[in-house]
C-alpha cells in the first residue's frame, strides 16, 4: 500500500506537540514525542522510497505537489525541535530548503496549467500545506540567522510568501465552499489547516519579530497579533461545521490519515498562543495555550490508537 503525498502530516503533528510540551515544561512528554517524530520521519521516508511512491505520485497534479509540502513542514518542525543538535539542524534545513524550492517550481507550473475554476473545484484544506511549509521554512531561516545574521533577510520574504500563499488558497477553498454549498455537509478534518496555516504564520512572525530591527519590529508584531486573532476566529466555525459533518456522516469518525491534518493545527495553535503570550506579556494566553496543548495531545492519542486498531484488524 502506497502512502499518500501528505503522509508526513503525522510527523508534523507529533513534532509540534513535542515543542508544545517543551514550552509547558513537560520534558518527558517532549522527549518521547521528539523521538517518535524523528523516527517517524525516517520511517515514512523509507516507506515512500521502498514503495516507489515518489515515482508513482503525479508530479503534474497541483493536489499532489501541494500536499507534498507536508515533508517540508515536517523537516521544519523537527529542525525547531532539535535546535541544539547542529549537524541534524543543518541537514534538515538543507533538505527542507531544497524540497521547498523544487515543490514551489512544480506547484506554480501545475497551477498555471489549470483555470481558476478548475483549481476552485479541487481546492481543499490540505492545499494550505504550501503556506504551512513556507512559514515553517521562515522559522528555520530565523534559527540560522541567530548565527548568520544575513539569513534574516531570507526569513522575512519567506514569511510574507507564506501569508500570500495562505490568502490565495483560502480564497480558492472558500470560493469552492460557496459554489458547492459545502457548509450543508460540513468541513473535512483537513479544513483545520485553515486555522493551522495562520497559527504557524504567527509563530514565524514571532521568530522574525525577535530578530527584526527597530523600524520593522512594530509592523511585524502587529501582523503576528492579527494572524493569531484570525486563527482564533477560525476555531468556532470549524468546530460547528465539523460537528455537522459528523452528524450527517457518522462513518467519518473512522480512522483515516486525514485526521492528522486536524491534530497539527491544534498543536500549532497551542505553540503560537504561547509565543503570543510571551510577546504581549499576557499570562492568560499561556493558560489558553496549555488547554489547547492537552486537547491536541488527547486528539493525537485517539488518532494513534485508532490507527493501530485499524492496522491490527487489517493484519
Amino acid at each position: 500500500m502506497r502512502p499518500p503525498p501528505d503522509v508526513f502530516a503525522a510527523v508534523m503533528a507529533t513534532g509540534i506537540l513535542s515543542i508544545g510540551a517543551d514550552q509547558h515544561h513537560y520534558l518527558k512528554i517532549s522527549e518521547t514525542l521528539g523521538v517518535l517524530a524523528t523516527s517517524g520521519l525516517v520511517a515514512l521516508l523509507a516507506l515512500a522510497l521502498l514503495t516507489r511512491s515518489l515515482a508513482s505520485w503525479d508530479r503534474t497534479d497541483p493536489d499532489v505537489t501541494l500536499r507534498l509540502f507536508s515533508f517540508v513542514a515536517a523537516c521544519a518542525v523537527l529542525d525547531s525541535r532539535l535546535a541544539g543538535v547542529e549537524p541534524v539542524v543543518v541537514a534538515l534545513a538543507v533538505t527542507a530548503s531544497l524540497s521547498w524550492l523544487a515543490l514551489v517550481v512544480l506547484t506554480i507550473r501545475n497551477m498555471a496549467a489549470n483555470s481558476w475554476t478548475a483549481l476552485r473545484d479541487r481546492a481543499h484544506g490540505a492545499w494550505e500545506l504550501g503556506s504551512v511549509g513556507t512559514s515553517g521554512l521562515a522559522i528555520v531561516a530565523t534559527q540560522v540567522a541567530r548565527h548568520e545574521p544575513g539569513w534574516f533577510w531570507a526569513a522575512v520574504p519567506l514569511w510574507v510568501a507564506g501569508l500570500c500563499s495562505y490568502g490565495l488558497m483560502t480564497w480558492l477553498i472558500l470560493w469552492r465552499a460557496i459554489n458547492e454549498r459545502e457548509h450543508l455537509d460540513g468541513f473535512a478534518p483537513d479544513s483545520w489547516i485553515l486555522m493551522g496555516g495562520l497559527a504557524i504564520a504567527t509563530l514565524a512572525g514571532d521568530s522574525v519579530y525577535r530578530l527584526a530591527p527597530g523600524w520593522l519590529a512594530s509592523p511585524v508584531r502587529t501582523a503576528t497579533v492579527v494572524t493569531w486573532a484570525a486563527a482564533t476566529l477560525w476555531i468556532p466555525p470549524l468546530i460547528y461545521f465539523g460537528l455537522q459533518r459528523i452528524s450527517r456522516r457518522p462513518g467519518t469518525l473512522q480512522f483515516a490519515g486525514i485526521w492528522w491534518a486536524m491534530v497539527f493545527p491544534l498543536g500549532m495553535y497551542s505553540a503560537a498562543t504561547a509565543a503570543t503570550a510571551a510577546e504581549l506579556g499576557r499570562p492568560t494566553l499561556r493558560t489558553v495555550s496549555l488547554v489547547f496543548f492537552w486537547v491536541a495531545l488527547t486528539t493525537w492519542v485517539i488518532v494513534v490508537v485508532a490507527g493501530l486498531l485499524k492496522v491490527r484488524r487489517a493484519a
